[in-house]
């Protein structure tokens, strides 16, 4: 179909003598960001009685008018906004008179009158995701003013086709939402075709007509810059159709990673007069769905890495644009996503398009949330969904509903229209050989998913609620699903947070309680954490060392790289290296950097590349890997420390001035504890536990109290004394149980430093395990901090952060209902050093060891109504600030961690007789 520009545009995309294209005339705006009045009038909620206007396309609700609903409380909530009544009056060009009309419909929700010049254009169309048309030549007045009347019922007259569409778990928009225009084209004309242009570069097309009897089709198969490919390939008309096979040499074949497009120039001719032309951009690709064996592309078996999108923005609801289509979808790329499923509803034209020229698989969906269409007015559905869409290269399977919304007489009608015969599915369902199971636990089930003998693919999995899922876990399942041969990849759900904004509310962002507040990223396209997990987890380029967060010392500059591409070889790929130094300030200094030659590795297979780096290159704090494709886009950058915890603890020490005598560290013994001074800094060590009491400088108090304590476990004070060591004091405090040591060192320098050392009965599982102080946030501005970032992890999402100097505001963001990403609290992985801004003294903590996760704060987790965080919920560990061997995993909507997979299992203390060590030096101030 026609999409693009105003007015007056032509479907083919050349021009030639004699030719006669289809000509389009929009009636509306083509999008969001361009569109055109209309009357208006709706019979109930804001702005209800009255004529007025509204820019179409549009949702009515986001425009001001009616009132807002989601998913099914319809039914115990009637909307009174039940019908809204548009109006627009507009001129046809003389020179269409004598050819056949379309009006055309994008999609309008729901059943949708259309009148022109007070006629009917034809019957009501139901069903509000659909393209729809009707021939309005007999109704127009060509060459002067006509009255265009649309009625729209927010309410089908079907009651399946509101169980199906408004029965469902997404926002419940109203009104026409998509473009209108005309279509002119000669009466004798082309009136569909259905193509089937597969990768062995066989070409068969069957070519509908109107008007015409007889005559002869061409196709022509050209570059999209008009190259012409192979012959031409014609066919004769016979009962009003022609079946053109051919066949096009030397084609590239369209995947995910090779979008390549062609374009085919259909024309009908009588004798030697071309009628009438159209123009299709296709691609040359094979789908098979091979039972017991795999999903195929072009005879190669793929694994798709996919989201589930719904077609939304925040201001304009379900009416978006090509510019975000273009925006959605390279967000997808850059995940290192190949799939998207259209959840669940097909989407604007628009982005299939995008999804076409960029190279996404889709999987487009008959509307059916968790109950189906009746057949009747289904079959009509099914016809349109697959004749506007079955041209694109992009759509490898239909989806007939969701989650029990199939329609089973309807899986016969999708081949009937299609011409690629592409297979069926739906989603939730073990149905024609491949099974969709939705939410399945990890490693599930018997006699099915992993366990059994069909090709398996969740279109919904890993439910992203607020910080939950998504990329959560991922790293388990894709890791057995490549080691599956039956998998054939997953979809997450889902893509964007359902927030929009509310009129009614003061412009505040809504999703629906616990409802919407499911993407990876926010209704701006905000990024969370697991969008860069999934974008690590899902390369295509995968580095067994890039398990590792530390270089090994015998490292010899060679890197095993495997290829996840289906079809790619990696000497394709541009490959490079930095060795950075990290200072105080936020980013790195890049000391030596280089290119790397892409080593010969075909698809499925390994090899290495080879780094040629200086000889000092072990002095240097770390390597940073860069895989980018052919057209420079990354693909990711992985990171390596080389610096030790205590080479890096060692340089971030104040620098010690010469010490006098008077200038020494000193303690004294109080009733109650232990006060160290040195300089202006004091230090008080509670007696009865050894924990911090009082940190002051110059009369200021940094208020960091009761800590180091452990954070699981038993800690009894044994003793407690202090003593000297040089120009130090020490307060040292021995323990029975798990804690064993805790060690307070003050130089005087002023240099504030606590050792501790705790022991845990072997194997025992355990949430935590580290130390806490308290601290109030309220006193924090800002981080910055040496250490993997910039996004905080959990221990199943510990993917997608990379070594930096990083820096962030203090914010109490809660994932999915707020958006200032990357959030302030929760657990920061591999923290050599972190340093607060706060109201009063700043801190700075410097760990000794390189395996510390850093716990800033406790997260504020939704509250209210309709947000109970489920099994997102977390239990974090006691105190504020933690220093922590181990950290908790979180869960989706619907299983809490343990049944995501073994991140998502509670950490297991060391074999009995290990100790946990760690020292870090304190340093209040500047």
């Amino acid at each position: 179909m026609i999409r693009g520009a105003l007015c007056c545009l032509l479907l083919a995309a050349g021009s030639f003598a004699f030719a006669e294209p289809t000509r389009v005339q929009y009636l509306s705006g083509t999008d969001k960001d361009h569109r055109v009045d209309w009357e208006f009038f709706v019979n109930g909620g804001r702005n209800s009685g009255a004529w007025k206007t509204i820019p179409v396309p549009s949702n009515w609700e986001m425009e001001g008018y009616g009132t807002y609903r989601y998913y099914c409380d319809w039914q115990k909530d009637p909307a009174p906004d039940t019908t809204g009544i548009y109006r627009y009056k507009f001129n046809v060009p003389a020179a269409w008179q004598g050819k056949q009309i379309d009006i055309v419909f994008g999609a309008a929700m729901t059943d949708t009158l259309v009148q022109i010049n007070g006629q009917p254009a034809g019957p009501v169309h139901q069903g509000g995701f659909y393209e729809f048309r009707y021939d309005v030549s007999k109704l127009l007045k060509v060459g002067e003013l006509n009255q265009l009347e649309v009625t729209v019922n927010r309410f089908s007259a079907n009651e399946s086709v509101n169980r199906a569409e408004r029965t469902a778990d997404f926002w419940l928009f109203s009104g026409i939402y998509r473009p209108v225009w005309l279509e002119a084209k000669p009466q004798h004309n082309i009136e569909r075709v259905s193509l089937d242009a597969r990768h062995t570069g066989d070409f068969d097309a069957d070519v509908f007509l109107a008007g015409q009897a007889d005559g002869k089709v061409t196709a022509r198969v050209t570059t999209l810059d008009g190259k012409a490919l192979g012959k031409e390939i014609n066919a004769e008309v016979v009962a009003g159709q022609a079946h053109l096979h051919g066949h096009v040499d030397h084609v590239i074949p369209w995947s995910a990673e090779y979008p390549q497009r062609y374009q085919v120039r259909f024309q009908l001719l009588s004798g030697k007069r071309v009628v009438h032309e159209v123009s299709k951009v296709i691609g040359f690709r094979t789908i098979e769905l091979r039972p017991r064996d795999g999903l195929y592309v072009n005879g190669s078996k793929v694994r798709l890495k996919g989201s589930n999108r719904h077609s939304i923005w925040p201001t304009s609801g379900r009416t978006t644009s090509k510019e975000l289509s273009y925006q959605d979808a390279k967000l997808m790329k850059e995940m290192n996503m190949n799939a998207v499923r259209m959840s669940h509803y097909p989407p604007d034209a628009h982005f299939l398009d995008v999804a076409d020229e960029l190279g996404l698989y889709v999987i487009d969906e008959l509307t059916g949330w968790q109950k189906s269409y009746d057949t009747d007015v289904a079959t009509p559905l099914v016809k349109e969904l697959v004749q506007r869409d079955q041209h694109h290269p992009s759509v490898i399977l239909w989806a007939n509903g969701n989650e029990g919304g199939f329609n089973r007489d309807l899986d016969a009608l999708y081949p009937k229209w299609d011409a690629q015969r592409r297979p069926v599915i739906h989603p939730w369902e073990n149905f024609g050989g491949i099974d969709t199971a939705h939410y399945p636990s990890y490693d599930c089930c018997a006699t099915s998913l992993f366990h059994g003998r069909d090709v398996f693919m969740p279109t919904e999995f890993l439910h992203g609620l607020y910080d939950g899922g998504a990329g959560a876990s991922l790293n388990d399942w894709w890791n057995a699903m490549l080691a599956n041969p039956l998998s054939a990849g997953g979809f997450i759900w889902a893509f964007v947070d359902e927030g929009i904004v509310r009129g009614d509310k003061g412009g505040a962002i809504d999703v629906a309680g616990n409802q919407a507040p499911d993407g990876v990223l926010g209704p701006y396209r905000e990024k969370e954490g697991s969008f860069f997990a999934i974008k690590k987890i899902w390369s295509p380029v995968y580095l067994p060392m890039g398990e590792l967060s530390y270089l090994p010392p015998t490292f010899d500059g060679k890197i095993v790289l495997e290829n996840r591409y289906d079809f790619r070889n990696l000497n394709q790929l541009k490959l490079s290296w930095k060795l950075a130094k990290f200072g105080r300030e936020p980013g790195h200094t890049v000391v030596a950097q280089g290119a790397v030659k892409a080593p010969d590795v075909a698809a499925g297979m390994r090899g290495y590349a080879s780094m040629a780096l200086p000889k000092d290159w072990a002095q240097q704090d770390a390597l940073y890997f860069t895989a980018a494709d052919s057209e420079g886009r990354e693909i990711y950058t992985w990171s390596w420390m080389i610096a030790s915890a205590a080479q890096v603890a060692q340089r971030m020490l104040p620098a010690q001035a010469p010490v006098t005598q008077s200038a020494g560290a000193e303690v004294a013994e109080l009733a109650d504890g232990f006060v160290m001074r040195a300089g202006q800094l004091s230090v008080a060590i509670d007696k009865s536990t050894g924990y911090l009491r009082e940190l002051k400088k110059g009369g200021i108090v940094a208020p960091l109290t009761n800590g180091p304590r452990l954070v699981a476990g038993k800690a009894v004070l044994k003793s407690i004394q202090a003593s000297r060591d040089g120009d130090a004091v020490v307060v040292q405090a021995e323990y029975t149980g798990n804690l064993r040591k805790v060690k307070w060192r003050l130089d005087a320098s002023g240099t504030l430093s606590v050792n501790y050392a705790y022991q845990m009965e072997g194997g025992k599982p355990v949430d935590a395990l580290g130390v806490s102080f308290d601290y109030p946030e309220t006193q924090v501005n800002s981080m910055r901090w040496l250490g993997k970032g910039p996004y905080r992890v959990w221990k199943n999402r510990t993917q997608g952060v990379e070594f930096d100097v990083w820096q962030k505001a203090y914010n109490d963001t809660v994932s999915g209902l707020s958006w200032n990403y990357p959030e302030f609290k929760g657990f920061h992985d591999k923290v050599y050093w972190a340093q607060l801004a706060t109201k009063n003294l700043p801190l700075t903590f410097i760990n000794h060891s390189d395996d510390i996760a850093l716990r800033m704060f406790t997260p504020t987790e939704a509250s209210g109504a309709g947000s109970e965080p489920k099994a997102t919920h977390i239990d974090f560990p006691p105190g504020d600030i933690s220093f922590l061997n181990a950290i908790v995993p979180i869960g989706t909507k619907f299983h809490p961690p343990e049944e995501l997979g073994p991140a998502g299992q509670r950490a297991r203390t060391p074999n009995l007789g290990i100790w946990l060590e760690n020292t870090i030096d304190i340093v209040v101030g500047d």
